[in-house]
């Protein structure tokens, strides 16, 4: 099924950011600060073939509405996947490319950050006068074996023990020992078939107990169960050119969303795969990212190398497809339901606004973890967009 120019109304455009940043290098990595809960804390990973790579963490003070910085020193090379722990705040991965007998590889390890530098902490949002921490290592991802790394993925709800790598062809679960010094290897698998197979990007499902991933190859979805590293699902030419990201729906276990190069965004039940169970045609060009609200699972992102992000709003295939349900024996007399509210057809799905504050290649969109109606953008100039959820839309999915 598919949506252009979905809904009765006309998207609303440009929408006031909250903040925006602009970093004084390239920048293709962002994600939230994922065990930070109480503080909206994004953190982004620059790429500079010049200068030595930083991760900036970007704290948002809400009730002042001021924005504080912090500088990571990464020294071993520019950043192109960024991840954090579920589980400890302090803990991050990143994907970094790394010279390597006269080709590049993109290796992956896991760090830790200062103690000194918890949520709360104010710096000065200026580049020049941020002073630069140092970044502890934990460990490498020790795959330079099976090639480069594409992501690193943690299991959503466990102890932050247990990450996946996406190397080349393979598939790697590794088990972060206790003092964090090493990885083990405890199970992998590869794609077989013809041709230079490689991942480009996965996700790690955060039902079924966390026993299953879904990854991106080439136009193929695949879906593999962790336990026993075999595949349980594959979606064929999920779109007409590469997939570029994915991600689950928070409250419905069967359901994912995807991405690519062909500038669709689509949904796919995994329970049935021949067809998609809706496509969205918004972009005009390649779509790197998409992300549920982790709350609101109508509320879906998407950022594009059009320069543009699209909010949309896909109640129908939403776990709560006809809004919050009100039984008429709840209501007062007061609130007596009129009868025209009776026959009332479910929301339709919408573009709520497409954002246009970016000038470069959008490669990154990302929800934070501490407030469900505020999230980033980054384009490869630098570019951090902090907007919200437009107030009219949060107070109708509320009452």
């Amino acid at each position: 099924m598919t949506v252009k120019g979905m809904g009765p109304h006309p998207p609303l455009m440009a929408f006031n950011p909250v903040f925006c940043l602009k970093l004084s290098s390239w920048a293709r990595a962002l994600t939230p600060q994922t065990a930070e809960t109480d503080a909206i804390r994004f953190l982004v990973g620059t790429q500079s073939l010049k200068y030595d790579n930083q991760i900036h963490i970007i704290d948002f003070d809400d009730e002042n509405n001021i924005l504080n910085k912090n500088v990571l020193l990464h020294q071993v090379g520019e950043i192109w996947h960024i991840s954090t722990s579920p589980a400890d705040r302090g803990v991050l991965a990143t994907c970094y490319n790394k010279p390597s007998d006269s080709k590049v590889l993109t290796c992956a390890a896991v760090w830790r950050m200062p103690k000194e530098l918890e949520p709360g902490s104010h710096e000065s949002p200026d580049d020049s006068s941020s002073t630069a921490h140092s970044l502890e290592l934990l460990c490498h991802l020790d795959n330079t074996a099976h090639g480069s790394t594409a992501c690193v993925m943690w299991e959503p709800t466990g102890d932050g023990k247990k990450v996946i790598s996406l190397a080349d062809n393979h598939i790697l679960l590794w088990d972060l020992q206790e003092s964090s010094g090493r990885a083990v290897l405890s199970s992998s698998a590869s794609l077989e078939g013809k041709g230079q197979l490689k991942f480009t990007s996965g996700r790690w499902s955060p039902h079924h107990t966390g026993t299953q991933v879904a990854t991106a190859n080439d136009t193929t979805i695949r879906g593999w169960d962790t336990r026993s590293m075999s595949q349980i699902y594959c979606i064929e030419n999920a779109h007409g050119q590469l997939v570029r990201d994915l991600d689950f729906n928070p409250n419905k276990q069967y359901y994912l969303a995807s991405c690519g190069d062909d500038c669709k965004v689509r949904f796919w039940d995994t329970r049935s795969v021949t067809e998609p169970v809706k496509t969205l045609e918004e972009h005009s060009h390649w779509v790197w990212s998409i992300r549920y609200n982790h709350s609101h699972d109508q509320l879906v992102l998407t950022g594009s190398s059009d320069s543009r992000v699209i909010l949309s709003n896909m109640v129908s295939i939403s776990s709560e497809p006809f809004g919050h349900l009100v039984d008429d024996d709840d209501l007062s007399d007061q609130e007596e339901r009129r009868p025209e509210e009776k026959s009332q057809e479910p929301p339709q799905d919408s573009v709520i606004a497409t954002y246009e504050e970016h000038e470069d290649s959008v490669y990154a969109v990302d929800w934070s973890s501490a407030d469900p109606w505020l999230f980033a953008s980054l384009s490869y100039d630098g570019r951090l967009v902090i907007n919200r959820v437009p107030r009219a839309l949060k107070y109708h999915i509320l009452l």
